[in-house]
């Protein structure tokens, strides 16, 4: 028998028939080593790196013991980032799809309250969300935790960085004292375990890293006079598909990505300075392949799910070995082979020596050539429609206009992400302006929508 089968743990056919059609086929080590005791209903503390299938560890635990009938708050994921929080909400929902009329809301700042109010005023299962935000509505009423049954805090060690200690504290204030308390971290530190002792009874502690498969990366470290001319010739040397680039700051990431651009290498920057609006839009092309480059704080990047990414750079040497972690493990995923650059200034020599070990290759610049004419331009550019969920539009629907009266080819069109009011089509690059005046004069569903280009 396969231990890995999520047919040996005790879910409904339904749950089962779910996960072998969205492609969970078996367990990876953190879901095998946690599941059993989630479904216990027994506190867990694990710790697990990006990209470990955490988030349906907790998912498949949580929507296990819902009570569909019961329309209440029974769930709550608290994140420590608006992206991570969006990513989890988009997870779970797929992991609902064996049931029914299950509620999953997201509550984050940086988006308005009003809209929140009224979703939360319609009820909801599931509520995922920045500790913050959460307790604004805690605090005025307009959440309640009373039928709480399970907390998750997902990658607890970034709230910590980020300060969310207090917030997570009077959060827990409103909750009921008998609940199943699950944690999620990169990293075991004695403040996580502090924090396990003081919110959870009896954790069972999974430590799954050791038996994860390493990410194949390569680790290349440069010294740079001219750190932009030298990224420039990093990605003439190596021309990597999609890149990261982490910066410390958010004016240096917004500087970096203006530079990039007017080389002729398309660089988005985001930062905790955008609005909500301009980050989705960020993060969409990105995501959709309408981006090649993505300037980034470490805050920003937090919980980005991009699948397959070719390179990350540190432009700036990251703040710790755990960090630097945390940064290059985006690349290199599900059998991939990624590459992780790191630059230095003479003043940061001693800093970079810190970072040497034998899988780590100390080279001379002199070795990246920029190539004559040298350009990144994206695959796709992205489509907007100002039509979403609120609209019923089904990403059939947006398909469905492309592929027939637009007549573009099924090829032609990337990834399709739909929102509350608004939907994002990746259209191959040379193929936009025609899509762009096709579905401006067409309809969507019998319906006019305004169609606009994503630069």
């Amino acid at each position: 028998m396969n231990s890995k089968n999520f047919s040996n743990l005790p879910l409904s056919k339904e749950m089962l028939h779910n996960l072998n059609e969205i492609g969970y086929m078996e367990m990876t080590p953190v879901q095998a080593e946690t599941l059993p005791f989630i479904l216990e209903g027994r506190d867990v503390i694990a710790q697990a790196k990006t990209g470990s299938g955490k988030t349906a560890a907790f998912g498949i635990g949580l929507l296990h013991k819902l009570d569909v009938k019961k329309f209440r708050v029974q769930a709550l994921v608290l994140c420590p980032t608006r992206e991570l929080a969006d990513q989890v909400a988009k997870e779970l929902r797929t992991l609902a799809r064996f049931t029914h009329n299950i509620k999953i809301l997201t509550l984050c700042g940086g988006a308005a309250f009003g809209p929140q109010l009224g979703s939360l005023e319609h009820g909801a299962h599931i509520i995922v969300g920045t500790p913050g935000r959460i307790l604004k509505h805690l605090s005025k009423k307009t959440l309640s935790l009373e039928n709480l049954e399970t907390l998750v805090l997902d990658e607890a060690d970034r709230m910590l960085d980020m300060g969310f200690i207090e917030e997570i504290d009077q959060v827990l204030a409103f909750a009921p004292k008998e609940k199943q308390t699950l944690l999620f971290s990169a990293t075991y530190t004695d403040e996580i375990m502090s924090i396990s002792n003081k919110l959870q009874k009896d954790a069972v502690s999974v430590k799954t890293v050791s038996t994860e498969v390493a990410n194949k990366i390569t680790e290349r470290f440069y010294e740079a006079g001219n750190k932009l001319e030298i990224l420039v010739n990093i990605f003439s040397t190596f021309k990597p598909e999609n890149v990261i680039v982490f910066t410390n700051t958010k004016l240096d990431a917004k500087e970096i990505a203006e530079s990039l651009q007017k080389q002729n290498i398309d660089a988005l920057a985001i930062h905790g300075d955008l609005e909500q609006y301009e980050r989705n839009d960020v993060l969409v092309q990105f995501a959709n392949k309408s981006c090649s480059v993505l300037v980034a704080t470490d805050v920003a990047a937090r919980g980005l799910d991009i699948k397959e990414l070719a390179m990350v750079v540190n432009y700036d040497i990251p703040h710790g070995e755990e960090t630097y972690t945390h940064r290059i493990g985006r690349t290199g995923r599900a059998g991939k082979e990624g590459l992780a650059m790191t630059l230095y200034s003479v003043y940061e020599i001693e800093k970079a020596l810190e970072y040497k070990s034998a899988n780590r290759l100390f080279e001379d610049f002199t070795s990246l050539k920029k190539e004559k004419g040298f350009e990144m331009r994206p695959l796709y550019v992205t489509l907007v429609i100002e039509g979403g969920k609120k609209d019923k539009v089904r990403a059939g629907d947006l398909l469905g206009a492309l592929t027939g009266d637009a007549g573009l080819a099924g090829s032609s069109i990337g990834k399709i992400d739909i929102y509350e009011r608004q939907s994002y089509v990746a259209i191959e690059a040379k193929l936009i302006e025609h899509a762009h005046k096709k579905l401006q004069n067409g309809k969507i569903k019998g319906k006019k929508f305004s169609v606009w280009i994503l630069s």
